[in-house]
């Protein structure tokens, strides 16, 4: 515990605990979606938004915040109209920016750590400044996850419903698609591009093993990806691992064990029932063989 006594230990612990609250907050709805990869495809169309602030000796992270936006915005308004699958939408958005990204780095003289601090993450590089960008577009993204929270799960769950109970289901829509562009741009020195959709996408699995209702699961959904963030960087401090990546093993992890125990708990429950069930007695016209 002693190397949280340093600022930038404390920043990258503050860091990451805002954004596992945050990140499953906005997962839940992708996940109800079946977009649970949309985060790694507008994290590739990040990539190149950092690759072109690299290039423009600009700041990479606005840069990335406006390419993932409008990338988020292009898959949502091609799967609105249905000429695209979502499936198809995504797989175009992870290979033209994994593409863009590459080229536009290589053109720029950015070294390869420099790189690495996007893609995998960088928690102990955060700046004071970085720190206060992440709070609050952290902030604003959970407290619009949880006030939306009826009108969004309605939209996820059946937009022909939610049209017609006059919801703006449109709007709604792109709301979800910035919140999600915001959401990996905030990540990007956390856990990294390459990592951001596990920390949506792995709490809300976990959580769905073990809870019933939609609330329910939001909010174990949200204290696992609260407990991967800081345990995660609690590791990497003291075994001196990556953080991103040690963020997201213990969130894999933690699905593990939540899952066996489950499928435990379940069969164990069958088993109970069934040697507790009482033998039912014949009819009049049935044989008792002894």
């Amino acid at each position: 515990m002693e190397l949280f006594q340093y600022p930038y230990m404390q920043r990258a612990l503050i860091a990451a605990l805002v954004i596992g609250l945050a990140a499953p907050a906005l997962g839940i709805y992708l996940v109800q979606r079946r977009l649970a990869l949309i985060g790694d495809g507008v994290g590739h169309v990040a990539l190149t938004g950092v690759g072109a602030g690299l290039l423009l000796n600009s700041s990479p992270v606005l840069v990335a915040v406006v390419a993932a936006t409008l990338g988020a915005v292009a898959i949502e308004l091609v799967r609105a109209r249905g000429r695209t699958s979502g499936d198809l939408a995504l797989a175009l958005l992870f290979y033209g920016g994994i593409a863009g990204g590459v080229m536009l780095v290589g053109l720029s003289d950015a070294t390869s750590a420099s790189l690495n601090a996007y893609l995998f993450g960088s928690l102990t590089t955060i700046s004071p400044q970085d720190l206060t960008t992440i709070v609050v577009l952290g902030a604003a993204i959970l407290v619009t996850m949880l006030a939306l929270r009826p009108a969004l799960f309605a939209v996820c769950h059946d937009e022909e419903y939610a049209r017609v109970a006059g919801l703006p289901v449109r709007a709604l829509n792109l709301l979800l698609a910035v919140g999600t562009a915001v959401t990996v741009t905030i990540a990007m020195r956390a856990v990294g591009v390459l990592l951001i959709s596990a920390l949506m996408v792995v709490p809300v699995a976990t959580a769905q093993q073990v809870t019933r209702g939609f609330r329910a699961t939001m909010t174990a959904a949200m204290a696992l990806g609260l407990f991967a963030a800081g345990s995660g960087v609690w590791v990497a401090a003291n075994a001196d691992t990556a953080p991103g990546a040690s963020v997201v093993l213990l969130a894999i992890a933690s699905f593990l064990v939540v899952a066996v125990a489950a499928a435990g708990w379940r069969e164990l429950r069958r088993r109970r029932t069934r040697a507790g069930a009482p033998t039912p007695e014949p009819h009049e016209h049935e044989v008792v063989l002894s």
